[in-house]
């Protein structure tokens, strides 16, 4: 392997921890703020602990890391040997981290090129792990930009959220849109299109969305080789058995990556999320 490169992603890539070891990903840290008291994703909150939040009616809202954290990884990798970052973040249509990591390596003392995935969750995971497998098959900076970039433009998540009410709350999804949603008493399917959450299919029941859910993922995986992760927050019940069908159901399926969304995009999506991330290979 190459170690002249180093991989730099943020904590909603929500990456197995087996992963960002294996593949010697840097993982940067969101923070969400419950209250007035801030807290590390994936240090110091679960998901869990955001789900009863939410529930309670907390107030929560999310940070960006300070442009500071990602120079302090730039210069880490600088002093490991590394001799270029591809830096690899969350749609910029969504948060401001990308931003905060390209005045990070304005300053860097290696070249450090920063991409904006237009995803989230693995969907952004998945663009890091291209990267990360680029650089151990010896390709330069240009090259492992390229892998990453490919394999977002390629990956695609959809999800079904119990109410738009926490996407409006966050400005992650307009009012007008979200107010339709309620006023129809319909359960959103929404999906990323160029970075942004976006309305896809209106579905009258939970159960009849999960189920288009589904069909949307299994049409888009078609017959090519893929992987796949099923994303949830507080809805192990309705994830577990959603697992089971795709693995039945996907006959190109490689890989497929059951876990919970982290503290961040759980404060914006709110207890019954449930989402299908297809990344071909």
């Amino acid at each position: 392997m190459s170690a002249q490169l180093a991989i730099v992603t943020d904590s909603t890539a929500y990456l197995p921890q087996q992963a960002v070891d294996a593949h010697q990903v840097s993982v940067v840290p969101l923070s969400v703020v419950v209250g007035d008291t801030v807290f590390t994703e994936g240090v110091e909150i679960a998901p869990k602990d955001v789900a009863e939040a939410l529930r309670a009616k907390q107030r929560l809202t999310t940070s960006r890391p300070n442009p500071e954290t990602f120079a302090a990884a730039y210069r880490a990798a600088a002093e490991a040997g590394a001799t270029g970052v591809v830096s690899i973040h969350l749609s910029t249509e969504l948060s401001g981290t990308g931003d905060a990591a390209r005045l990070a390596a304005a300053e860097a003392p290696i070249p450090v090129r920063v991409v904006d995935s237009r995803l989230v969750g693995m969907a952004l995971g998945y663009a890091v792990l291209a990267a990360a497998d680029a650089r151990d098959a010896g390709l330069d900076l240009d090259g492992v930009v390229a892998a990453a970039e490919r394999r977002a433009a390629d990956t695609r998540g959809f999800f079904y959220v119990d109410t738009l009410e926490h996407l409006r709350r966050g400005g992650r999804i307009g009012t007008a849109r979200a107010l339709l949603g309620s006023a129809l008493a319909v359960k959103p399917l929404l999906h990323l299109d160029a970075g942004r959450i976006e309305p896809l299919e209106k579905v009258r029941t939970a159960s009849r969305a999960i189920a288009r859910l589904e069909e949307i993922a299994v049409e888009y995986a078609g017959e090519r080789e893929v992987d796949i992760t099923v994303h949830h927050l507080a809805a192990e019940d309705r994830a577990e058995p959603l697992c089971a069908r795709l693995r039945e159901r996907v006959p190109g399926l490689r890989e497929l990556y059951l876990g919970e969304v982290g503290a961040v995009i759980g404060a914006h999506v709110g207890p019954g999320l449930l989402a299908v991330v297809v990344a071909p290979v």
